[in-house]
């Protein structure tokens, strides 16, 4: 079983416009609602994987039972989110029909009590038992502490779970200092947190400050990766159009299933540039064009980077 970890879940809901204009009316001609934040995502991609998949998190109010009911239409993933007083964010996707771009509106999410964070962490320390590996992704939502994500790791290392980290800013910051086996942030996020434009040093410099391995998403462009086995780039065989959103969950969906089924990680970084690459031609987050991606998987070029381990 692999186990997702959504702190900051989300009701996404997707419109289509024709054309997005500032300062105008919009006719949509497609809406769709679907249960989001990064983790949930990440646990839709795994289970279509074949992964037994268990969604935690913090949901609550009438948008969290709207997102728990259609979550209940996804097989594979079981889900043991724990109930908060407040109400679960939504976040709104316009796509451009004309461009194939992406305006995202996200809210901030509902207020977190002490109490509420002290049961969540009980439950997921229950969870851990019999877990593969464990991702931690997204946003806190207001009211849990910024150092959640350092407590998170430092329960699965003390329960032998293997943790994927995928946040940023300062739960990041504090995250990696607990040493999670692996994380993944993007260009930006990687240099915000060491103050680095250039990956690769900014990718060893994470490293540096505890990261067991970094997978770094360079988007269009595919990963790097720098670990304890090794240093490699995964490009996609060429550009893919369409809506990118989602597209970095999946490559966490990748990863995860790679780590849990213990292959080596020109493999898992194959896997997880296809996947990504494949979900920009899906209408929404947290699915993947199958056929695309079983075409581009034997494409993926993966190859090794000078950059010391």
């Amino acid at each position: 079983m692999i186990l997702t970890v959504t702190l900051n879940a989300a009701l996404d809901i997707t419109y289509r416009v024709p054309r997005l204009r500032a300062h105008h009316s919009h006719r949509i001609t497609e809406a769709i609602e679907r249960p989001g934040g990064k983790g949930l995502n990440v646990a839709r991609v795994l289970a279509t994987l074949g992964h037994d998949t268990v969604a935690t998190g913090l949901i609550g109010g009438a948008t969290g039972a709207a997102l728990r009911d259609q979550l209940g239409s996804y097989p594979g993933v079981a889900d043991a989110f724990v109930p908060i007083a407040g109400t679960t964010r939504r976040t709104v996707g316009v796509v451009d029909a004309s461009t194939g771009d992406t305006t995202q509106l996200n809210e901030p999410g509902p207020l977190v009590s002490a109490a509420e964070w002290a049961a969540f962490a009980d439950r997921y320390a229950e969870l851990l038992d019999g877990a593969a590996a464990v991702a931690l992704c997204g946003s806190l939502p207001p009211g849990v502490p910024v150092g959640a994500y350092a407590q998170l790791i430092r329960a699965a290392h003390g329960a032998h779970v293997p943790v994927l980290l995928d946040t940023s800013g300062e739960p990041l910051r504090r995250g990696i200092a607990a040493r999670p086996d692996v994380i993944k942030p993007n260009a930006d996020e990687l240099a915000a947190l060491t103050g680095s434009t250039e990956p690769v040093r900014a990718a060893r410099e994470a490293r540096r400050r505890g990261a067991h391995a970094v997978a770094a998403s360079l988007g269009p462009e595919g990963l790097l990766a720098i670990t304890p086995d090794g240093a490699w780039r995964a490009a996609p065989p060429s550009r893919i159009a369409g809506n990118p959103t989602g597209a970095g969950d999946s490559a966490v969906a990748g990863l995860l299933s790679g780590l849990a089924e213990g292959l080596p990680w020109p493999d898992r970084l194959a896997r997880a540039v296809a996947l990504s690459a494949a979900t920009v031609r899906a209408p929404v987050a947290g699915e993947y064009d199958e056929a695309t991606y079983a075409q581009l998987l034997p494409q993926v070029r993966v190859s090794p980077h000078p950059a010391a381990a």
